[in-house]
């Protein structure tokens, strides 16, 4: 495999509310290589979207602030760049697809000035040729009419459309990177299949890395090539698609393969779920596994002692006191 271009570093980003932090990011470190496509999945809460925003440095400050760690981009620290020069780095470098589409765009700017807006900052651009780029952009993809439609705002744009215009303005520069947070949340089940499909696409073409951030493991098992699995702002589990989903080590790993609903089995079988609510990351102690309140093989060395990420098997790891236990739980996946 060729080198890593991003490495997140030992991640820390907290959130200060009163007299509580909350560590929205404990210790988060993965790395990402050029056309690689990486599935950063998780329940709500576990620090996803904060580690994605934390690496464009989009943080709110206050109340989050990152504390610690590295964010290398072809060996250059992001956390050490200079406002300006990240601010040059962000879209054209690395571009990030938000979660919503209709609060993410300008609602008093046409969707043409908007592609346009990134065209004339990044790749110096006068107005009239960025808007022929963003009219072509448009049209890869696969908006309708697209001359008609760059003079138009983002309330004539449905749900699909408004994420497919952004799409086209997040690679309008061909960034090495992109960041898709939920890039299909709201979306009906055709129109979720089209916008994958054309993110892959573009993805194969201009060969830049993906990182999709979802809780949707059947996007994980179609598009992904590694897995970081996420829980409590930490990855419990990484490895390619097969060592997730056929041989799972980690109990939350396991919990959310479960979860998934099943068409091929009986009625009978039932929805599963994990029991147990998301940890507040404000009351969990620092130096435990924050995992450890929900599962079943929780002992006193899990609640005193925060597991380390340790290797299964040549590019799969795991975060568990008690994976040998975990076998049993395995076998019966069907």
């Amino acid at each position: 495999m060729s080198e890593p271009i991003l490495e997140v570093r030992h991640l820390k980003t907290y959130f200060f509310r009163d007299d509580a932090v909350m560590r929205a990011s404990d210790d988060l470190s993965y790395t990402v290589h050029k056309g690689e496509c990486v599935a950063i999945v998780g329940e709500s809460g576990s620090g996803k979207s904060v580690s994605a925003l934390s690496v464009l440095r989009l943080i709110p400050y206050p109340p989050g602030l990152v504390m610690d760690g590295e964010i290398l981009f072809h060996g250059q620290d992001l956390l050490k760049m200079s406002d300006e020069e990240m601010q040059e780095l962000r879209g054209s470098k690395i571009s990030m697809i938000f979660q919503e589409p209709s609060t993410a765009l300008n609602p008093v700017m046409t969707i043409g000035n908007q592609i346009c807006e990134s065209l004339m900052i990044h790749r110096g651009l006068k107005k009239k040729e960025a808007m022929k780029e963003a009219v072509e952009l448009l049209r890869k993809v696969n908006i309708p009419n697209p001359e008609q439609r760059v003079k138009q705002y983002p309330f004539e744009f449905s749900g699909g459309m408004q994420q497919r215009a952004m799409i086209a303005m997040a690679m309008s520069c061909d960034p090495e990177i992109l960041i898709a947070d939920e890039p299909t949340t709201a979306l009906d089940v055709t129109v979720q299949a089209q916008v994958l499909e054309q993110l892959n696409k573009l993805r194969a073409e201009s060969d830049t890395a993906l990182i999709i951030i979802t809780h949707n493991l059947g996007v994980v098992a179609r598009y992904a090539d590694s897995v970081k699995v996420m829980y409590g702002g930490k990855i419990v589990e990484e490895g390619n698609p097969y060592d997730i989903f056929e041989n799972p080590h980690h109990p939350y790993t396991i919990g959310l393969i479960n979860a998934v609903p099943r068409l091929d089995l009986p009625r009978s079988h039932g929805l599963h779920t994990i029991e147990g609510e998301p940890p507040d990351m404000s009351l969990i102690p620092v130096n435990c596994c924050a995992f450890a309140h929900r599962c079943r093989y929780a002992t006193a060395e899990c609640r005193e002692n925060r597991p380390p990420l340790e290797k299964v098997n040549e590019g799969h790891y795991c975060a568990c006191f008690h994976m040998d236990e975990t076998q049993a739980e395995r076998e019966a996946l069907v």
